[in-house]
């Protein structure tokens, strides 16, 4: 049987973005946060619409979620940002300076000076007052904080994994489970970093443990898909990629795959159905172009198949094949 590269084989050869930018889902992923979370923050102007992201962007989000966990209004962080940045002249105030909360107000300190933008004034600044806590204090004053602390440590793996020290990351996210065993996206990397290094058995055991800490968590199910078409258990990838298209209809690369999985397992009717939900998804590039050819051989070798049958079986239904190739039709018999 000839192999075919899942989207997430290439991807690990370079075939897809720089490792310097994180995609929509990757910042779901890292920062443990839902996608209407995500979205509600960019519909309050505290961050603006990116469908690539940076480090710093990521330094920006996470104190964003710091301040939404201490319950700092959606308005007040907006305009505390506007007024930091015609205050001091910055243009990130999130990540630029460090965040503290100041009574009902937040504060930003920068070059040794406490800053409260909004009143246009320095403030006293107490690092041990109970009135000026930094979102980014290591120390857990609540659970909050607490929460704050792991995500800090997930963010210093994420950026030890990214600079090449797998060892230093692996150690981080052992210790992030080891102290929140519902930590899903720490299962995750730390998963995937046994997955490249060909542990297929102990990737499975983490990613099937990112599924149990957060059910919903499509990525996971995405990757445990993975990880069961390598150990050559094609039934329990599909049944995986189908939870992941499940939980996520409009997952490509979910749909990209599962198609792969159902032509391997001789099922090319069911693989024509995600190639083409694929399409619907991803109109252009190498991935696209790829999914149009499998489009046009499963329909020229179907409708081989459908001629030399015998005459006088009637349609039930049609699907019409998308990109170029409408004139080819399925025809399933009654």
């Amino acid at each position: 049987m000839a192999f075919c590269a899942t989207r997430f084989d290439l991807e690990s050869k370079g075939a897809a973005r720089k490792v310097t930018t994180y995609s929509r889902q990757d910042v779901l992923r890292i920062l443990n946060i839902g996608a209407r979370q995500l979205l509600a923050w960019e519909r309050a102007a505290l961050i603006p619409h990116l469908e690539t992201f940076s480090f710093q962007d990521l330094a920006q989000l996470r104190t964003v979620k710091a301040l939404r966990e201490e319950l700092v209004p959606a308005a007040l962080i907006r305009d505390s940002v506007v007024a930091m940045r015609a205050v001091a002249g910055l243009s990130n105030p999130l990540s630029e300076a460090r965040v503290v909360k100041a009574g009902r107000r937040i504060a930003f300190r920068q070059q040794g000076a406490l800053v409260d933008p909004i009143g246009r004034q320095l403030l006293f600044d107490f690092e041990g007052s109970p009135e000026l806590r930094s979102v980014s204090r290591s120390t857990p004053i609540s659970m909050a904080h607490a929460r704050q602390t792991i995500a800090d440590l997930f963010l210093t793996a994420v950026q030890a994994e990214e600079s090449g020290d797998k060892k230093h990351a692996v150690g981080l996210y052992e210790e992030i489970i080891a102290v929140d065993p519902h930590y899903a996206a720490a299962f995750i990397n730390l998963g995937t970093l046994c997955f490249h290094q060909r542990n297929f058995i102990r990737a499975e055991q983490l990613y099937r443990r990112a599924t149990e800490a957060d059910p919903g968590y499509v990525l996971a199910y995405f990757d445990l898909g993975n990880v069961l078409d390598e150990l050559g258990r094609l039934e329990e990838s599909i049944d995986a990629y189908t939870k992941a298209i499940q939980l996520s209809p409009r997952y490509a690369d979910a749909h990209y795959n599962l198609a792969l999985a159902f032509e391997r397992n001789g099922e090319p009717r069911r693989a024509l159905k995600h190639w083409q939900a694929y399409l619907k998804l991803d109109h252009s590039g190498p991935w696209a172009e790829h999914a149009e050819g499998r489009i046009e051989k499963l329909l020229k070798r179907e409708k081989l198949t459908i001629a030399s049958r015998t005459e006088g079986l009637s349609p039930r239904a049609t699907r019409t094949a998308i990109h170029g190739t409408a004139a080819l039709r399925l025809v399933e018999a009654q």
